[in-house]
């Protein structure tokens, strides 16, 4: 199963897993106690997750300030639903991004939306299931019929992102069958039977019927974010970072107030995203092991060893280049007297 096969599918109303506490369950079988185990793809270098259901994971994890450490598995995981991501806590695993949601907000006392009225939580419920059952299935349908504008347009190493030594002309093949596989379900999701032109629309209709709804506030209901506002910023940001079919300009001419608000997001929670785009390191929000600290020392360590070890030579060198000069300043100082006697008799 391809990377993007793997990809959760809508969100489902499926109870948590339940879990036998005879024998793990689970990959990380050293975890720590409440720390969240996060499995997703690799990185990407124009935002943090091309998935938006791993970045809406990932995004709610900092937003409640919840312990998590995303698991560098090499793509070799998937949940038991064949989805990603999934996450493991104290000995149990979590499919599907909604319910991930759902059952780490009763495990660590973690509602974004408690202090909602219950209007405001009917109108982000039909928000999230628009942006996760709609809206997405505009970039996801966009994503499995241009395969390679796609690689190109979120600007993915192959070989990365498959974890892979195959050469890279024939995983890019693979990458496109796989990726035009997924038109069925596109088209069994009813999106997919549509024109270019009139699923661009969709996709016009739904952002802006959130700028809309956006209007002036900083955050959808108000002055603080809610669930709704890291859905929101989750969706959006694969319009505005892995751009397509002109709706990243449409956002800057017809829905300025959802930039702003993806950038507001952006700068809350996510204060190392140039670094993670970057480096492509999984975990720049942990602070850094007394072993990666020395290994970024030792590069500057050996540079000033083999500095120092260049300086006797330096200085011989120099001193060599003295010698040589000496004798032609004492011809020409011998010269000197000469030419001063010469200029006297004349």
């Amino acid at each position: 199963m391809s990377a993007v096969q793997a990809e959760e599918a809508p969100a489902t109303t499926n109870p948590a897993p339940v879990v036998d506490k005879s024998k793990p369950s689970v990959h990380k079988t050293d975890y720590e106690k409440d720390i969240v185990y996060v499995y997703q793809f690799t990185r990407c270098p124009t935002l943090p997750s091309a998935s938006p259901f791993c970045l809406k994971v990932e995004t709610w994890l900092r937003m409640t300030e919840v312990k998590y450490e995303n698991v560098d598995h090499k793509m070799k995981y998937k949940s038991k639903k064949g989805q990603l991501p999934f996450v493991e806590v104290n000995g149990a695993e979590i499919p599907d991004s909604d319910i991930i949601i759902k059952e780490l907000s009763k495990i660590f006392g973690k509602d974004l939306d408690e202090n909602l009225t219950l209007d405001q939580k009917n109108v982000s419920h039909a928000f999230v299931s628009m942006l996760n059952n709609h809206t997405s299935w505009v970039m996801r349908w966009w994503r499995y019929s241009h395969p390679g504008e796609f690689l190109k347009s979120a600007q993915l190493d192959i070989k990365r992102t498959l974890n892979s030594k195959l050469p890279k002309g024939l995983l890019q093949f693979f990458f496109k069958l796989g990726f035009k596989s997924n038109i069925k379900r596109a088209i069994g999701h009813g999106v997919g039977v549509h024109n270019s032109e009139e699923i661009y629309e969709f996709g016009k209709k739904d952002l802006k019927a959130l700028s809309e709804y956006l209007a002036e506030k900083p955050y959808f209901f108000g002055e603080e974010p809610h669930l709704l506002d890291c859905v929101a910023f989750a969706h959006l940001c694969q319009f505005v970072y892995v751009p397509f079919g002109g709706l990243k300009e449409y956002l800057e001419s017809d829905c300025t107030n959802l930039l702003s608000f993806v950038e507001r997001m952006r700068e809350r929670y996510w204060p190392d995203w140039e670094e993670i785009c970057k480096t492509l390191d999984l975990n720049t929000h942990l602070p850094k092991k007394i072993e990666e600290v020395a290994e970024e020392k030792k590069p500057e360590e050996e540079k000033k060893a083999e500095d120092e070890e260049k300086k006797p030579e330096a200085e011989e060198e120099k001193e060599k280049a003295e010698e040589k000069e000496k004798p032609a300043e004492e011809e020409k100082a011998a010269e000197k007297p000469k030419e001063e006697t010469t200029e006297s008799k004349e």
